[in-house]
Parts: C-alpha cells; sequence; structure tokens
C-alpha cells in the first residue's frame, strides 16, 4: 500500500478508527464491537487490511478491550515503549500501515505464554471464517482451525 492508497483508506475510517489508529487514541472499555464477541474469523487492521490476530487466540480477560494471546503472525506487529500519561507500557502498532492498535501486557494466561494483547476494536475489522476464502484471506484459516 502506497501513501496515496493509505491516504484514501484514512478519509473512509470513522473519527474514532483515525484518531484510534492516527493519534494513538484509545476506546473507551466496554465500549468496542470485539469486546465480547467470539466468532471464528481473524481481524484484520482496519487501515490496510492486512491480518492481525485469529480468533482462535482471542479470549476474554475481563479488561474492557478485546485481547488476544499473541499475533496471528510474530512480523505483523511492532512493539515500542510507550511512557505517556505517566506509565509505562508496551505499544502494538501493525507492521505494515503502521496503525497504533494497542498495548501488550504480561498478565495473560501463562499457559498461553503469558501475554495480553489489549487491542482497540476500532483498529480491527472482522472476517468471519466462512467469508475469508471470499475476502481473499485463504491463506490464514489455518491460523483459525
Amino acid at each position: 500500500m502506497n501513501q496515496e492508497e493509505k491516504n484514501a483508506r484514512l478519509k473512509e475510517l470513522s473519527d474514532l478508527a483515525y484518531e484510534v489508529t492516527q493519534n494513538q487514541a484509545t476506546e473507551r472499555p466496554f465500549s468496542g464491537d470485539y469486546d465480547e464477541f467470539f466468532e471464528k474469523g481473524i481481524y484484520v487492521d482496519i487501515v490496510d487490511g492486512k491480518p492481525l490476530f485469529s480468533s482462535s487466540k482471542k479470549y476474554n480477560s475481563g479488561c474492557g478491550w478485546p485481547a488476544f494471546t499473541q499475533p496471528i503472525k510474530e512480523d505483523v506487529v511492532n512493539e515500542h515503549q510507550d511512557t505517556s500519561h505517566g506509565m509505562v507500557r508496551t505499544e502494538v502498532r501493525s507492521q505494515a500501515a503502521d496503525s497504533h492498535l494497542g498495548h501488550v501486557f504480561t498478565d495473560g494466561p501463562s499457559e498461553a505464554g503469558g501475554l495480553r494483547y489489549c487491542i482497540n476494536s476500532a483498529a480491527l475489522k472482522f472476517i468471519p471464517y466462512e467469508e475469508m476464502d471470499q475476502a481473499g484471506y485463504s491463506d490464514y484459516k489455518k491460523y483459525v482451525e
């Protein structure tokens, strides 16, 4: 995706999705579409459509945002130290579009590696398993099954 294509996609985002992905905003806890959502499929970056997380690694952490134990592949996200708001956290950004997604914490399920990727719903688009082929994500079905 070149800058012109990215700019066009950014214009299509809701105000909240733009603020979250481009200005590191955070949606209110328990307000996002995917917090209490557990259908089978994948979650892609709302900006460029690149796969980020699988429903098979999603769990209910009770934190108020969608939580995952790991990304769909290691190289789809970047992590950076975030010292905003008087805290030290690890920010998670999409590798391809550089969208702010949320943060990763070390209080996740120990049996799954101990990580909790706490991700804003507004940064994601869900692709149901049944629609993955027609949407061009067939190669990612193995991460959901």
